[in-house]
């Protein structure tokens, strides 16, 4: 079940946190996986190693994904090395945490640019190649906050909403093509992004956690292999809540 032999995937994001996750699960269940990285190229090269350590096959790729261009460029040249693209993952993201009075435009300009832009300039290129096989899997990284809201997030916030909206539209152009699109929105996960956080707010966050705990960023993980999978065929336009019933 949730086999992915022989498939493609593309994974933005991918040299750590959720986006490595996403990789290392999608690669022990045979994809092969192009890990997208923005700099950190010592980092995205032990995601690669950790792929191969489960089993799998996969390449590292640098290119700005808000930059529509080189995205075009980069997934154009996967699909010639590889003949095709099954999946893209839309992980990379930033968050610049201010209260609404604080925020700058430069703030708002390059979040919207990497979360919604990122992926939206993906999807278009992926997309492109997807029609030509009548199929394609899509899932795009929001967060809990997308739909809650939440205190000092209003830029944040806005850019994982928007992201529903672009899944829930493209869901409905590409389905007769056999694309599925989908989002998976995480509640409170232990990554990098949320390691900095002072231990008070973190035992405040899980005190509004009904599983009582922070997710693991391989519980989102699986998620995204379901929705990669044949398995999920009929599945699409949907938001899969991994939160530990942090928002219902």
């Amino acid at each position: 079940m949730f086999s992915l032999k022989d498939k493609v995937a593309l994974v933005t994001g991918g040299s750590r946190g959720i986006g490595r996750a996403c990789a290392i699960a999608l690669a022990r269940q045979g994809a092969y996986v192009v890990l997208n990285y923005a700099g950190n190229e010592a980092a995205a090269l032990e995601a690669l190693e950790l792929v191969k350590a489960a089993g799998g096959d996969g390449e590292i790729r640098r290119f700005d994904i808000g930059d529509a261009d080189a995205t075009d460029v980069a997934i154009g040249e996967i699909v010639k090395a590889k003949g095709r693209i099954d999946i893209l993952v839309n992980n990379a993201g930033i968050a610049r945490d201010q209260l609404l009075l604080r925020v700058k435009q430069q703030e708002l300009d390059e979040t919207f640019r990497i979360n919604l832009g990122g992926a939206l300039w993906a999807s278009k290129a992926a997309i492109r190649h997807m029609m030509r096989k009548k199929t394609g899997r899509i899932v795009n990284l929001s967060s809990v906050v997308a739909e809650s809201g939440n205190p000092g997030q209003a830029v944040y916030s806005a850019s994982k909403a928007a992201l529903i909206g672009l899944t829930k539209t493209l869901a409905k152009e590409y389905a007769s093509r056999g694309i599925t699109v989908n989002a998976v929105a995480p509640g409170f996960i232990a990554t990098d992004m949320t390691s900095g956080l002072p231990q008070e707010a973190k035992d405040g966050i899980i005190a509004q956690t009904p599983a009582g705990r922070m997710g693991t960023s391989e519980e989102v993980a699986a998620a995204v292999v379901y929705l990669a999978s044949d398995e999920a065929a009929y599945v699409t336009g949907q938001v899969i809540r991994v939160n530990g019933g942090m928002y219902v």
